[in-house]
């Protein structure tokens, strides 16, 4: 029997908020707000204009978008078993890795700021599904090669919640990230989805302040990575039971 006090507890609470915020962000980024509207126009077989004006493609488009949600959040769970696993395996040397591991993210943090610049993240490598749209397994399909194909794109944030799911050293915790994780980056999509009319002066607004959404996800990474250098990460859990002494009701 699973028990779900070894998994959801308020230790993992910080943890899940940042996978959630890190979700946000992925969607923000600059290689999936820009491309989102077509991207589900294409998904439910209409027009970005029928989406616009009419409620019945906007209907068949989430139902298409609901798919394409469960196909990236299979790759994402998948990855987050494949670290969480790798995180157990090198449980000896656990707080070695998570020092490595912070760093990392720290650098990662540094790139998306602009304090320098790591080319190989700068690239995208698309997967062409096919001719895929307009059906619910299509969708499903290019749910898969969207989380495949923008990896390298959403590498810096994903690669932090990776190394979150690694250093929890149990499988279900680690796989709970990242299916927080995938939450917080498909929920969007089926927002705009179901209501891209009202949400398009916001997207908007979005796009031209880019650049500063794409510091505050650096600025994010790299608090991540030195809290995780520095053990922060259980004084932060001790410090939400002190506030919300609820929370210790978890699990």
């Amino acid at each position: 029997m699973l028990d779900t006090a070894l998994i959801f507890d308020a230790a993992l609470l910080p943890a899940m908020l940042i996978a959630m915020l890190a979700g946000i962000l992925s969607f923000l980024s600059p290689c999936v707000l820009p491309v989102v509207p077509p991207y589900l126009a294409y998904m439910g077989g209409v027009s970005v204009s029928e989406m616009e004006q009419t409620r019945a493609a906007r209907k068949r488009v989430f139902v298409s978008a609901v798919f394409f949600v469960l196909g990236l959040s299979t790759i994402f769970l998948l990855l987050g078993l494949a670290f969480s696993t790798m995180g157990r395996m090198l449980l000896q040397v656990q707080d070695w890795f998570i020092v490595v591991a912070g760093a990392m993210i720290m650098i990662l943090g540094a790139h998306f700021i602009g304090v320098f610049r790591i080319g190989f993240l700068d690239r995208e490598l698309r997967v062409d599904a096919g001719d895929k749209g307009g059906s619910a397994f299509g969708a499903y399909l290019l749910g898969l090669a969207f989380a495949f194909g923008w990896t390298p794109c959403l590498g810096p944030i994903l690669g932090a919640i990776l190394s979150l799911a690694a250093s929890e050293a149990d499988v279900a915790r680690g796989t709970v990230l990242l299916a927080v994780y995938a939450f917080g980056l498909g929920i969007p999509f089926l927002l705009v989805a179901a209501f891209f009319p009202r949400l398009k002066g916001v997207m908007g607004w979005m796009k031209r302040h880019m650049d500063r959404i794409e510091k505050i996800s650096g600025l994010l990474l790299w608090t991540v990575g030195l809290m995780m250098m520095t053990g922060q990460f259980a004084a932060f859990s001790y410090w939400l039971l002190e506030r919300f002494p609820a929370l210790a009701l978890i699990g």
